[in-house]
């Protein structure tokens, strides 16, 4: 590969030959800022969904639920980039810090709101600021393995494990909000993902020794090139990981909708958890995989079966027949997820690696928040299940983006310099 491993423990490790996840766990330091991680990444796969329960409960509209749980993503969506952009600038606790706190005072007023019944408009107001404040935690740890692994082969490695932990908190998550909502109350999702954030992203936080150095800022010349959004592969990642988004918005309003037209809405939190486990199944493989294929071909055969999959979804008319459908299309969403941070990693230089994530973070919040409205209001007009529609058209959509642009995903030799700071060859694969 041309390079070489600048931590000890991957250095001497017998591993490091082949990647594995033995070698990745035993990097120095590397559990000081996992398990808070972990934890500061849970009430993610919670949010939406809560949204979603309580507001479709006060309202009796699955339209309104979805659109003040869109609201939430595209604000994610919009402010997701500027927060990493400012991690990487400032460093990523002083982002942590103020965004934690917002963030919990954000979705708790957005539950008070819901409760008492106030307008639509208001919760919409609401819900601005509880999107716009959610921690990036999974970019920052992906930032920070980036640190750690520089130049190492585990980097391809580091990318499917945190595929794996982010589809572990997607299996958990909504069980987790779909009890508390129907066995508790509704308000309970919302609620505790509000104190998980805030114990959770403080916890994060703390873990300071683990941070990416921030990098000194000056004149125009950090302007010019400080933006991920410059390089072209970015972009077209970004239309990628808008169609993946499409895919869990529709998945988490169909679900909910499916299941209460047959009288067992507590299926919702199974059914998604069916999906959420093939994802983060096929995450794990991929991650034990030595490839030898190029990424960029990887990508677009995995998004082609996420595509053909995905657009079966609207056929499912019994609970077995979706868990099955649901746990393909969750086996087919890893691959994609994991090439598309892999090529992250070889696309842009380090200093912007924090936004890079963040925008494909802030990507699927979005195109998740296009899907959570219009299936939303699908399930409202048209026929129970018509919302998988949904994951269909974004997907078949974003892959023919994929497939016309794909020459944007190999990254150019000076462009790999930088970003690797060695000898790394492209289209060659890390992982």
């Amino acid at each position: 590969m041309g390079s070489t491993v600048t931590d000890d423990s991957a250095k001497t490790s017998p591993a490091s030959s082949r990647p594995g996840y033995g070698a990745l766990l035993r990097t120095r330091g590397a559990w000081t800022f996992l398990l808070p991680g972990f934890a500061a990444r849970q009430p993610f796969a919670m949010l939406t969904l809560s949204i979603v329960l309580l507001v479709q409960h006060t309202t009796g509209s699955y339209g309104a639920a979805g659109a003040a749980a869109a609201v939430t993503g595209v604000s994610m969506a919009l402010f997701a980039p500027y927060s990493g952009r400012l991690a990487d600038r400032y460093g990523q606790r002083a982002v942590l810090l103020p965004g934690v706190l917002v963030h919990t005072v954000s979705g708790l007023s957005l539950t008070a709101l819901a409760l008492a019944h106030a307008p639509l408009w208001v919760l919409f107001l609401a819900a601005v600021p509880t999107g716009a404040s959610v921690p990036q935690v999974g970019p920052m740890v992906r930032a920070r393995w980036g640190v750690k692994l520089q130049g190492s082969p585990l980097m391809g490695t580091a990318a499917a494990f945190e595929s794996v932990t982010d589809e572990l908190t997607f299996v958990f998550g909504p069980l987790l909000a779909t009890a508390l909502c129907t066995a508790v109350t509704p308000a309970a999702g919302l609620l505790t993902e509000a104190a998980l954030t805030l114990v959770g992203g403080l916890l994060f936080a703390a873990q300071k020794s683990t941070q990416p150095a921030v990098t000194a800022t000056g004149g125009p010349a950090h302007v010019e090139h400080g933006s991920a959004l410059r390089i072209p592969g970015v972009r077209v990642l970004i239309v990628t990981f808008l169609g993946i988004g499409s895919v869990f918005g529709g998945m988490q309003v169909s679900l909910a909708a499916f299941t209460q037209s047959i009288g067992e809405p507590g299926l919702n939190g199974v059914l998604y958890g069916v999906f959420a486990a093939g994802n983060m199944l096929s995450g794990i493989v991929c991650g034990a995989i030595v490839w030898k294929t190029a990424p960029q071909r990887r990508l677009l055969v995995g998004y082609a079966a996420l595509a053909l999959t995905a657009s079966a979804l609207w056929t499912a008319h019994s609970v077995l027949l979706l868990a099955a459908l649901g746990l393909l299309v969750g086996m087919c969403i890893a691959p994609s997820l994991i090439t598309g941070y892999t090529l992250v990693e070889a696309l842009v230089p380090a200093r912007a690696r924090t936004e890079a994530f963040t925008w494909l973070t802030g990507a699927v919040a979005l195109g998740q928040a296009a899907a959570v409205t219009v299936a939303g209001q699908l399930e409202d007009r048209l026929w129970d299940g018509s919302g998988f529609l949904v994951p269909m058209g974004g997907t078949v959509l974003a892959l023919l983006t994929l497939v016309a642009l794909r020459s944007a995903l190999i990254a150019r030799q000076e462009t790999q310099t930088v970003a690797r700071g060695v000898g790394h060859r492209s289209p060659v694969t890390v992982d």
